[in-house]
């Protein structure tokens, strides 16, 4: 675990325990684990996020944070919902994916001025860099994200 990355290492958060660690930026696609836990580093799936961990993923990680401003009532978010999944599978280990159900987190939803879901928002190291608002497809999110961070 580290504070800190250098240049040839990238901090990633562990979706399991949240504790970071460091790795090399070219062994990110290597499936590398967790040093605290042992877990995988990248699941292919969205982490959950939640006040616990929201920070540690969205401003300490060096990777950055797609995160999906959801709600279980929402029929359009629940349509998205496997896409999300798949652009996950898509994205990694790049980008690390987050769902935030912002009926059980209110503040960090508050925090983001969030007045519609499904919102889309990109976030680098507890910076926005993109937001979209609308439930999108798979190939159009990742095509969307990529070009955010070009």
């Amino acid at each position: 675990m580290a504070e800190t990355a250098t240049a040839n290492n990238v901090l990633v958060c562990c979706p399991s325990d949240g504790s970071l660690n460091r790795v090399p930026a070219d062994r990110l696609g290597q499936h590398p684990k967790c040093g605290k836990c042992g877990q995988s580093l990248f699941q292919a799936h969205p982490v959950v996020l939640t006040s616990a961990n929201f920070d540690k993923h969205a401003a300490k990680s060096d990777l950055p944070l797609l995160i999906d401003f959801w709600a279980a009532w929402c029929g359009p978010c629940r349509q998205m919902a496997p896409w999300f999944e798949q652009a996950a599978r898509d994205l990694e280990p790049r980008v690390r994916l987050g769902k935030l159900d912002t009926e059980a987190e209110q503040d960090i939803a508050a925090r983001y001025a969030i007045r519609s879901i499904p919102t889309l928002i990109l976030v680098h190291k507890g910076r926005e860099i993109a937001r979209m608002s609308g439930a999108v497809p798979a190939s159009e999110l990742i095509r969307w994200v990529r070009g955010a961070l070009s």
